[in-house]
């Protein structure tokens, strides 16, 4: 570890912890220990800490640690843990008289709780967020979505963190986004916030709409398992689960991790699983799906780290 890292020991007010295993931080309960692991105690002390690294010093900002795989050897450099520290949720003044107000969300702001956040708001089309299992900076990040809905169509403008630790509310026109991709500007380290601009709740169904997809979630998805939510992203006119099922794949297992007999598009891990059984199986249903139906299935989950 270099000087300028261990200065920061006694400069953060949040949690700082060296070669911290990040099963305790990813919802596949998988993946080997970080160099160095940061969840500030607010933004003041996460500018604060961003600013004394080093330049060079690899970054990973993470929510809930959903839709992310760590390999069994750790992570390299920082992990910046949000979730729990930049929690703020609240409405903003709309931009006229006849719209819904702004909603104003901090990175680690869980995606179920802004859903229901924009329901009691009067504000519509914002269900889907409470079928992502992670937090807003992980929407962003990857333009997650649900039951059609995407975070990203739903943004009027982001707040953004740069290496040296300063903030800039940036207009979505700054980023390119599309299904489950986002480019942002090469400056930018990290999420902090956004604003969301909403349709108003005219027919009073959003609630109820909210409901059901919840519902829907819960009969048809493997919730309360460690998983990563959608393994891999739906190609052109179809679905990733309908091919995987059809290959005969549901159930299948590689040491700990099993493709989910519930949604053949989730892999379900148990106490005994590494993240090396994970990638092996996320290999081996891109394999079997290409040889069977000729279609490649590109992973949704984001992997990182060494391997063991």
């Amino acid at each position: 570890m270099n000087a300028a890292a261990r200065e920061t020991r006694t400069a953060v007010r949040g949690l700082l912890r060296h070669d911290e295993p990040m099963s305790r931080h990813t919802s596949w309960r998988v993946g080997g220990a970080a160099d160095r692991y940061f969840e500030p105690a607010d933004r003041d002390d996460l500018s604060a800490f961003v600013a004394s690294l080093p330049a060079g010093e690899p970054l990973l900002w993470i929510g809930l640690g959903s839709n992310l795989l760590v390999r069994d050897g750790g992570v390299r450099g920082t992990v910046i843990g949000l979730h729990g520290a930049l929690d703020t949720l609240r409405t903003e003044s709309p931009i006229t008289n006849h719209q819904s107000p702004l909603l104003y969300a901090e990175a680690g702001v869980h995606c179920a709780r802004l859903a229901k956040f924009a329901v009691g708001a009067k504000c519509a089309g914002a269900g889907f967020f409470a079928g992502i299992p992670g937090t807003v900076g992980g929407a962003l990040a990857m333009n997650a979505g649900a039951h059609g809905g995407e975070t990203w169509d739903v943004v009027r403008d982001v707040e953004v963190m740069r290496r040296d630790g300063t903030t800039a509310w940036l207009p979505k026109s700054a980023f390119h986004y599309g299904y489950r991709h986002v480019e942002r500007p090469a400056d930018v380290a990290g999420f902090v916030a956004a604003r969301f601009a909403f349709a108003p709740d005219a027919d009073g169904r959003a609630e109820a709409d909210m409901k059901a997809w919840l519902a829907r979630r819960k009969a048809t998805q493997p919730v309360g398992r460690p998983t990563a939510g959608s393994t891999f992203r739906n190609p052109p006119g179809d679905h990733a689960a309908r091919l995987i099922e059809q290959c005969g794949l549901k159930g299948h297992r590689i040491g700990g991790a099993e493709v989910s007999t519930l949604h053949a598009n989730f892999i379900v891990t148990d106490e005994t699983a590494r993240a090396a059984d994970v990638e092996r199986l996320i290999a081996h249903i891109r394999q079997t799906v290409q040889t069977e139906t000729g279609i490649a299935l590109e992973p949704e989950i984001r992997v990182v780290g060494d391997a063991a």
